[in-house]
């Protein structure tokens, strides 16, 4: 009987290298107008790196695990599956709008989610020459170091990524306790910056996705952080429904800040 924690390693391995490969071929696009289109009524860009980078996964991946299943932002999803105890959750570009924009926090995103948590995740963001990792029950990695979640900082304001409007719509005593900075495109990376303490959290807006999330909140998790509903509770994957409520992420003094107010406040 194959050891799990042998089996996820070996998949680490897997996803790495094919989510290395992918961002080389994305980064060949990047920079050089590559062909966009739009979907979902016109709200969301995909570009030919987008799908280029998806086949290169795909192929790697499927050949290499045959017998898990597939969740993709750019295949159409397959209700087979939910019949599939481990699966791939996949965003072969997270922050779309970046990379088209010439914005370099934008990455490829892996995931292996086995009963409904990642077991393993990578971010691979080569316009900026960054690698994140990790494996469930190991330490979160960026580039060979291990990284943590930032300490509490005594009376200085936390520091958080959230939508400009939602800021503004707190009220004033309560943004006084907060810093918000510069919006960053990629949902994942954003996480990744809580992981490596650049931020303190991060509210997410209603209609993320699994693949936004999976290789993220593993690294997070695993560097000593969380990502919740509002109900504190942790995400489940590979559900029907791949469309999330607002969330958030945080280093847990960050948590016990944005919580309690988004809760009380939830059109807020």
């Amino acid at each position: 009987m194959v050891d799990p924690k042998s089996q996820w390693q070996a998949d680490l391995d897997l996803i790495r290298d094919a989510a290395r490969q992918a961002g080389e071929l994305a980064l060949g696009f990047f920079g050089n107008a590559p062909e966009v289109w739009w979907k979902n009524e016109g709200a969301s860009p995909v570009s030919a790196a987008d799908f280029a980078s998806n086949d290169r996964l795909q192929s790697l991946l499927l050949a290499a695990r045959p017998g898990y299943g597939w969740l993709s932002e750019e295949n159409d999803d397959d209700a087979a599956r939910l019949q599939s105890e481990t699966v791939f959750v996949i965003d072969p570009i997270d922050g779309t709008r970046a990379f088209i924009n010439g914005d370099k926090t934008w990455c490829v995103s892996v995931a292996v989610v086995h009963r409904g948590r990642p077991v393993a995740g990578v971010l691979v963001a080569p316009a900026l020459g960054e690698e994140f990792w990790a494996l469930a029950d190991g330490a979160a990695w960026k580039n060979g170091e291990v990284i943590r979640v930032g300490g509490e900082a005594s009376e200085a304001p936390i520091a958080i990524a959230a939508d400009e409007a939602l800021v503004k719509r707190f009220e004033p005593a309560f943004r006084d306790r907060v810093h918000r900075v510069r919006h960053v495109p990629s949902l994942a990376y954003r996480i990744a910056m809580v992981a490596d303490g650049r931020l303190d959290g991060t509210v997410v807006k209603r209609n993320s996705h699994d693949w936004d999330l999976a290789a993220a909140d593993l690294i997070l998790e695993r560097a000593g952080g969380r990502l919740v509903d509002l109900a504190d509770a942790a995400l489940i994957y590979n559900r029907k429904d791949v469309t999330r409520e607002m969330l958030v992420a945080g280093a847990d003094h960050a948590l016990e800040l944005l919580l309690p107010y988004l809760v009380e406040h939830p059109a807020g």
